[in-house]
């Protein structure tokens, strides 16, 4: 089985805990939950990312980063002009805050070929995304990507999305909502996070945000709610998965990436959504103890 992670790999700058020292490494957030796959899923399956990069050294680095965690590359495309993005981590009492410089990074042109597209999909079992995959894109761009994603679900594959709202990748609320409902349509396992959906799209609970993914064709929505009370979604019904236990994070950066990656290896090899679910967020506790988005395997 092979799982397909597409999106943006940046570069991070995330604080070493001394004043004006800085640790360099590479994350993103479907970038992280392909890291997470790839340590948690048995070693018979295969998980690879497709995003774009430049040809400059820093790309180079980047695919070998990739390629010594058993991440393949080969969807990877290369641009003759563009760069990596980067972005800076800022801390305060474990909760992150982001600047980033990516207006014009190599990953922005990921779906500009349909072929390639096509070509990545057919090969995988299972296609995963987020909002922020296609927030990087221009709407043709878009457009490209919905379109392969629609073949891909047409042919067997499983689509899986991760909302997660970034409105200042948009030119308005409405237009990340809009393409954010599009990008559903196209996906049978939906992550939201009901802060966000609640604050975009007005659900008063999460039972309303399951339900509305759930309209929209998903066949499995899990509401992540950070840490309280999660619902899961399916043609079977609405159920409440109870509250778990709760640290005080040193780096939330990559808990919820950290989660999806913990959910799926558990679901995709057949273990039952509430145990999934356990297993997801023990995996995003580790994390949060830990600064930057990508945990060392051997702790996990």
């Amino acid at each position: 089985m092979k799982v397909l992670s597409v999106g943006e790999c940046m570069v991070e700058l995330s604080g070493t805990g001394e004043p004006g020292q800085w640790r360099s490494g590479f994350a993103g957030d479907t970038l992280n939950t392909a890291w997470y796959l790839r340590a948690l899923l048995p070693a018979d399956w295969s998980v690879d990312y497709l995003t774009a990069v430049g040809t400059d050294p820093l790309s180079d680095a980047m695919l070998d980063f990739l390629s010594q965690a058993g991440i393949g590359t080969g969807a990877i495309a290369r641009h003759p002009t563009r760069v990596p993005g980067l972005y800076m981590i800022d801390l305060k009492d474990g909760e992150r805050s982001f600047t980033y410089w990516r207006d014009s990074s190599a990953a922005r042109t990921l779906a500009d070929d349909p072929a390639r597209l096509d070509a990545a999909f057919a090969t995988a079992d299972v296609v995963y995304f987020s909002g922020i995959t296609i927030g990087i894109l221009t709407p043709e761009a878009r457009a490209t990507l919905f379109a392969a994603l629609e073949r891909a679900r047409a042919a067997g594959k499983t689509v899986v999305f991760d909302p997660n709202l970034r409105p200042k990748l948009w030119p308005s609320g409405e237009a990340m909502c809009a393409a954010t409902t599009e990008a559903a349509r196209r996906a049978d396992i939906v992550l939201p996070s009901h802060d966000d959906e609640a604050h975009w799209f007005g659900d008063a609970s999460p039972e309303a945000t399951a339900r509305r993914y759930l309209a929209l064709g998903a066949g499995e929505v899990l509401v992540k709610n950070g840490g309280a009370e999660m619902v899961l979604g399916t043609d079977q019904g609405l159920s409440e998965i109870p509250a778990m236990e709760r640290v005080k994070p040193v780096d939330t950066t990559g808990a919820g990436d950290s989660f999806n990656g913990g959910y799926l290896a558990a679901r995709l090899t057949g273990v039952p959504a509430a145990e999934a679910v356990a297993r997801g967020h023990g995996v995003a506790m580790k994390v949060v103890m830990h600064r930057g988005a990508l945990m060392p395997v051997s702790a996990l």
